[in-house]
C-alpha cells in the first residue's frame, strides 16, 4: 500500500533537492538556528523552554533529512560541521526572507483601496478641504475619489440614499440619521455685473437696490439653506420675481456678470473677479450674511476604507483647526 506522498514522488519524479524543498519542517530550521548558537544542547533546549532529548531528537531528524551529520558532539566538543554551517547560512536567510514576507503581506493588507464619492455643494472653497485631499492621496495612493457637484438638498438625498460616501453642503434641516460637522463659514454679499446701472456706483444704500430684478440659487427660499440670504434680498427689496437661478455658483455667477439682475455670492471666492472688474459689490457692506457649510454622513452606513480614511483625515483637520481660521469673509 502506497502513501499519498509515494505515489506523488513515483508521478513527479522528484530529484532529491526538490524532495527535500518539499519535505524539510520549517521548524526544525528554526530550532536548529538556536542550537547553532549555543554552546551545547543543553543550552539550546534551555532557550527553547524544551527538555534536552526531545531537542537532540528534533536535531536527529534533521539530519535524517539533510543526509547530513550538522553537529559534532563528541566529548568535550560541541561544534558545527561543514555542512552544519552551511545549513545555519541558509536558515538564517531563509528566517529573514519569512521575515520580509510578513512585512510585505502585513502592507498588503494595510494597503488602503477603495472608492470615495463626494456629494459637493457647487464652487466650495475651502483651503482645509484641499489640504484634506492632498493628505488622503499622498497617505492612500492608490485608492480613488470622485466630486459630483449638486445642489445640497441633492447631495443631502445622495447621502441617504448612501449612493455617496459623505456630503459638503449648506443645511437647512438636520437629520437625526446623520451626523453634521461645519466645515467653514462664509459670508454672502450681494453684487452686479458690468452692465448693471448699480455697476461702479460708490455710497450706495439698500433702498438704491429696489425694485431691481435679481437672479439667485435654487436654495434661496426662506424654507432652504440658503434662508438669511433670502432675507437679505428682501431686506433690498428687489423685484420679487427671481429672473435667473442654478444650483452651481458659476451659473449664477455668470447671470449676474451678464447683466441679468443683482445677485448673492460669497465674498471669498469672488474677490478675484472683484480685482478683476467682473463684478461690482453691492449694500449690505457691513451686515453680511454668514452661511455654514457642512461636512455630513451617515454613521451607520458600512464605509469602505478608503471612505473611513478620507473621513477622519477630514474631521481630524477640522478638529485641529479653530473656527476662526475657517470663516472666510
Amino acid at each position: 500500500m502506497f502513501t499519498i506522498d509515494e505515489i506523488y514522488d513515483e508521478m513527479t519524479h522528484l530529484d532529491p533537492e526538490e524532495k527535500l524543498a518539499r519535505e524539510l519542517d520549517w521548524n526544525l530550521l528554526r530550532t536548529f538556528i538556536i542550537i547553532a548558537k549555543s554552546a551545547s544542547l543543553t543550552a539550546a533546549a534551555e532557550v527553547l523552554r524544551l527538555k534536552q532529548p526531545t531537542l537532540s531528537s528534533a536535531l536527529k531528524r534533521l539530519e535524517t533529512r539533510i543526509g547530513k551529520r550538522l553537529v559534532d558532539r563528541s566529548p568535550g566538543r560541541f561544534q558545527l560541521t561543514a555542512a552544519g554551517k552551511v545549513l545555519e547560512r541558509e536558515a538564517i536567510e531563509i528566517h529573514g526572507a519569512i521575515l520580509r514576507l510578513g512585512t510585505q503581506m502585513r502592507e498588503v493588507t494595510d494597503e488602503v483601496r477603495g472608492h470615495v464619492r463626494i456629494a459637493m455643494a457647487s464652487h466650495v472653497i475651502s483651503p482645509l478641504f484641499n489640504e484634506a485631499l492632498t493628505e488622503f492621496h499622498t497617505t492612500h495612493p492608490h485608492a480613488t475619489l470622485s466630486i459630483d457637484v449638486t445642489a445640497s438638498r441633492y447631495a443631502i438625498e445622495n447621502l441617504t440614499a448612501r449612493h455617496a460616501s459623505l456630503a459638503v453642503c449648506l443645511v437647512h434641516d438636520r437629520s437625526p440619521k446623520l451626523k453634521y460637522r461645519r466645515l467653514f463659514q462664509e459670508y454672502f454679499g450681494l453684487f452686479c455685473g458690468p452692465s448693471h446701472p448699480l455697476f461702479g456706483r460708490k455710497n450706495l444704500t439698500m433702498a438704491d437696490l429696489a425694485g431691481h430684478s435679481s437672479v439667485s440659487f435654487v436654495t434661496d427660499q426662506m424654507d432652504d439653506a440658503l434662508r438669511p440670504v433670502t432675507l437679505m434680498r428682501a431686506e433690498a427689496h428687489l423685484d420679487d420675481r427671481v429672473v435667473g437661478n442654478s444650483a452651481h455658483l458659476e451659473e449664477v455667477r455668470r447671470m449676474i456678470i451678464a447683466g441679468l439682475g443683482i445677485g448673492p455670492l460669497p465674498i471669498h471666492v469672488v474677490r478675484r473677479d472683484l480685482e478683476d472688474g467682473y463684478l461690482w459689490q453691492l449694500p449690505p457692506y457691513k451686515d453680511m450674511r454668514k452661511i455654514d457649510v457642512y461636512v455630513v454622513w451617515n454613521p451607520k452606513a458600512p464605509l469602505n476604507r478608503a471612505e473611513q480614511a478620507f473621513l477622519d483625515i477630514l474631521i481630524a483637520r477640522i478638529d485641529q483647526t479653530d473656527i476662526s481660521e475657517r470663516t472666510y469673509r
